[in-house]
């Protein structure tokens, strides 16, 4: 494999980074793929007055004409989380090999495509909720396309996520080999100046500036150049650097000399362009794939001559293709008993989602990756190919200051829940929502039986999960969760928000250590649920006021053959739970039907409410009866809502927007009308299209079930939702209860797969509420159609597809190209 090749195939492949099969992006490349044309720079499409915002990119010479005040997308971009401190104490270490203060982690990832790709998180549950922060110190968003855009800012969703865990986010400028459709004029246009400015590094800081992210990934690999043009290069991040402290990691690809030569090590070849003389020319270097020990060695003792510090050079490892089953020299990296040689940068760990059949195998996989095979970062096996990253680069934590709170929320889920209550159903993820995960995941202490923490999508106290324990309890479980440091005042208290299968004893009680004692714990009892919803028990620290928390911990004591208990949130702040100022001139942006007279999408922008403490706001529709329906939220103070349904023939539709406090308090509601002008439609039209889809697993990442609800079955063989669960059905919320007449299923012939893959045995299944039981209203046996479809005449919300016998030869998959529900 060509030694470029790597960090190329992504930016040429970026188009298709949600549609190719996880198999297509795994697959060992043998020959170069055909050059893209290389046609002009691609003019970005208008926005509509309700459409749909993406992530910003450009080439060299849009980025010059790009304005934040006459970009109608780039509000939208914004993130509104700051850069949080982080903390990370030698002793809490969940592994004893593991260090603090040396080798970090940097990680390349593609969360989409370059072009497309949603700015706050879309209706889909299928993403790349990334859970382990704590490992990481920097992530480059990783794309751009000779196709596209060479430029690529990072999405808000991903800069929140990441600031709020103190992890910093890059920005990718990518300049493809000219086999790949790169341009060396591009390069040129990259650094051309007027004066003693370049332009487009103003621009660079700009963007990293109104966006909010903190630096970008410099990858040129175009041939051609010359020593003049590598000097600008390296002008070009100076410059930026003195005007502007925007960070930049260089990736070891040019030399000074303009050539394109991977030098897999720190030398006087790429040294420049980390550090020149006494300029400081990028922040870090990515050392490419082939790095070998003497290379490694080399390239710290020059680091430290030119006066940085050998973690600054990552040493780069390929796992886009196998994962945690990619062979690495990690001797070399983390040699045993001796610090560390540099530091680890990862190109594309969200292989772990990319190979995942479901979310379940994505949690699994991830956590084999990141923490290793026992699934516990005490616990790796460093004798193994792979032991996980928890063996040697030690946890950091953002818990720095109160108030904290978690609702173990991973940044997606099949339903929104509001303090507890249901207020959303359908899938959806946004990144911007995520909790701080816990710290350690999962280290679980006890003498006998080990209760099992896992992320629970059953079930929610806020947001789309909680933290779940089961398992037999014979002996005291103590979980570790979280390192902090946190001081403790007269009036602090810690909350848990907790739910049982019964009424009576929780055995549960808050742990926490503390800095004079960090591995020491203080236990608070929880008491007993007085039933079995959401309880919330309030806890009073004042005796420990003058101590720091070092770690937060839940211990369980007693016996029970089958606990089961959940934790919705855990708090701790001083004095009262605040209710923030509210938001205020709450404006429709823009509106687009999505069908004409029924649902329509939306831009919405208010005014932030004063005060500083908001964490998020809450954007919900009022129905007819008084209740009200979840619709999105986000940090920022501009919000795409992508559907919002007409309630019978309502003439408007209030809408509400409320901020949430740090602590989780609400505020009042800024308030607006959306009025329908159109007639509600009358005829018979697809109710379930693009509406939430949720089923019980899928066979790739981009196979999931809003495949079956997109109105297409000739996007190709992935252009439908798949799965290889042994129970195997697919649910979609039309969003209120309408009447239906029929029901068509387009099966795999419809898509263009042979016949032999069309469902055999089905039933559908209806009910109104989400409280009802499922109703069949047909089923059908012996099936042998592409196309099927079955009259019916029922009322219903929520409708679902159950598989008995997915195909006609024994084949396993289920092959969903369409699944339509029609009525009025």
């Amino acid at each position: 494999m060509s030694r470029r090749l790597p960090l190329l195939l992504s930016a040429v492949l970026a188009t298709a980074a949600l549609t190719a099969t996880p198999s297509a992006w795994a697959a060992p490349v043998t020959a170069a793929a055909p050059p893209p044309t290389a046609a002009a720079p691609l003019p970005t499409a208008p926005a509509g007055p309700g459409s749909q915002p993406y992530a910003s990119y450009w080439y060299p010479s849009t980025i010059l004409s790009w304005d934040p005040a006459t970009d109608p997308d780039a509000r939208f971009n914004r993130s509104r989380v700051p850069l949080q401190p982080r903390t990370s104490d030698p002793a809490l270490a969940a592994n004893p090999n593991a260090r603090a203060g040396e080798g970090k982690i940097a990680s390349l990832v593609s969360f989409g495509p370059t072009s497309n790709n949603p700015s706050q998180g879309s209706a889909d549950p299928n993403y790349y909720a990334f859970g382990y922060w704590q490992y990481v110190d920097k992530l480059v968003f990783w794309g751009g396309s000779a196709g596209e855009g060479l430029i690529l800012a990072p999405n808000p969703t991903v800069i929140d996520a990441a600031h709020r865990n103190g992890v910093k986010v890059y920005g990718t400028v990518f300049f493809p080999p000219a086999a790949y459709g790169g341009q060396l004029q591009w390069v040129r246009d990259f650094v051309q100046k007027s004066g003693n400015r370049y332009p487009v590094a103003d621009k660079l800081a700009q963007a990293a500036q109104y966006y909010g992210f903190d630096g970008w990934f410099i990858n040129q690999e175009t041939g051609g150049g010359d020593s003049g043009l590598a000097g600008e290069v390296r002008n070009l991040m100076q410059y930026t650097k003195a005007q502007s402290g925007t960070d930049f990691m260089w990736y070891d690809a040019m030399t000074t000399s303009g050539a394109v030569d991977w030098q897999n090590a720190l030398t006087s070849a790429n040294s420049p362009f980390l550090q020149d003389g006494s300029k400081r020319t990028s922040d870090s270097m990515f050392l490419n794939f082939g790095w070998s020990q003497d290379g490694l060695d080399s390239s710290r003792t020059l680091a430290r001559q030119l006066g940085r510090s050998e973690y600054e050079l990552y040493s780069g490892i390929d796992t886009e293709a196998n994962g945690y089953n990619t062979s690495v020299d990690w001797n070399t990296l983390f040699p045993s008993g001796q610090p560390h040689t540099t530091s680890l940068g990862l190109y594309r760990p969200e292989w772990t989602w990319k190979s995942a059949t479901d979310r379940a195998d994505f949690y699994a996989k991830d956590a084999r990756y990141w923490v290793g095979a026992n699934n516990d970062p005490s616990k790796v096996d460093l004798s193994s190919g792979w032991p996980g990253l928890a063996g040697y680069v030690a946890e950091s934590s953002p818990i720095t200051a109160k108030p904290f709170v978690t609702n173990f929320d991973t940044g997606q889920g099949d339903f929104y829940n509001a303090a507890g209550t249901r207020v959303a159903t359908g899938g959806w993820n946004n990144l911007s929502l995520q909790d701080v995960p816990p710290t350690y995941r999962w280290v679980v202490d006890s003498s006998g039986s080990r209760l099992s923490p896992s992320v629970d999508f059953t079930d929610a106290y806020q947001g789309g999960s909680s933290l779940r324990l089961t398992g037999t309890l014979d002996a005291t479980n103590t979980v570790r969760l979280y390192q902090t440091r946190l001081p403790v005042a007269a009036n602090s208290k810690l909350d848990l928000v907790v739910k049982t299968p019964a009424a009576g004893p929780t055995k549960l009680k808050a742990a926490v250590s503390f800095t004079d004692a960090p591995g020491s714990f203080t236990t608070v009892d929880v008491g007993s649920n007085t039933g079995t919803g959401w309880e919330r028990h309030t806890l009073d620290l004042s005796r420990y006021a003058g101590r720091t928390i070092a770690q937060l911990a839940l211990q369980v004591a007693g016996n029970d053959p089958a606990y089961d208990l959940r934790v919705g949130q855990v708090a701790l702040y001083d004095g009262t739970v605040e209710a923030p100022a509210a938001p205020s001139g709450l404006t429709v942006l823009g509106a687009s039907d999505v069908t004409a007279g029924a649902s329509q999408s939306l831009r919405l922008s208010w005014t932030a409410a004063p005060g500083g403490n908001v964490h998020h706001y809450e954007v919900y529709r009022r129905n007819p009866d008084g209740s009200r329906t979840f619709l999105g939220a986000t940090p920022n103070d501009a919000y795409y809502v992508g559907r919002l349904d007409r309630a019978g023939t309502e003439a408007v539709t209030t809408l509400d927007v409320e901020a949430v406090s740090t602590t989780y308090g609400h505020s009042a509601v800024a308030s607006t009308t959306v009025g329908w002008n159109a007639t509600p439609p009358t005829g018979s039209t697809d109710l379930a299209l693009n509406r939430p889809a949720t089923a019980s697993g899928q066979c790739n990442a981009n196979e999931g079930p809003a495949k079956a609800v997109n109105g297409s079955v000739n996007g190709g063989t992935s252009d439908k939702w798949c799965t290889l669960t042994t129970a195997k059905w697919l649910e979609v919320d039309l969003g209120s209860a309408k009447k239906l007449n029929r029901f068509v299923v387009r099966h795999a012939q419809a898509g263009g797969e042979s016949a032999a893959y069309n469902t055999r045995d089905f039933s559908l299944q209806a009910r109104a509420k989400s409280t009802d039981p499922w109703t069949t209203v047909a089923t059908v046996t012996g099936n042998t159609a592409g196309t099927t479809t079955h009259p019916v005449d029922t009322t219903a919300r929520y409708v679902r597809l159950v598989v008995t016998k997915p195909t006609q030869n024994g084949d396993p998959a289920a092959r969903i190209y369409e699944f339509e529900a029609w009525g009025q």
